[in-house]
């Protein structure tokens, strides 16, 4: 068992930069002492007779191709194909929003 504690929470959620409110620590708390404590039954399960990683490429799956440099397209035949573009560079939608 862990040593979890409201105290805990507190410091974890600043390092997280997650406000929490005082109603929200006791219920996250309980959260996060019950995986805790799930992670602890995990470590007691005997895996030493298994073996550590499995190759898909030993079984046949997953080949991967070589990688190897190809041609790569024009600038002209790049920017043909976006659906708009300004000054030779492909235009996206705005990620944040401009504040007026």
């Amino acid at each position: 068992m862990s040593n979890l504690n409201e105290e805990s929470i507190k410091t974890l959620s600043r390092l997280c930069r997650i406000a929490l409110s005082p109603d929200e620590t006791p219920p996250l708390l309980k959260d996060l002492q019950r995986i805790l404590d799930y992670i602890s039954q995990l470590q007691e399960v005997d895996v030493s007779h298994l073996n550590s990683h499995i190759h898909l490429k030993d079984q046949g799956v997953g080949e991967l191709r070589p990688d190897v440099v190809e041609e790569l397209l024009s600038r002209e035949a790049f920017l043909a194909n976006a659906p708009d573009r300004v000054g030779g560079m492909v235009r996206v939608p705005p990620v944040f929003k401009q504040s007026s």
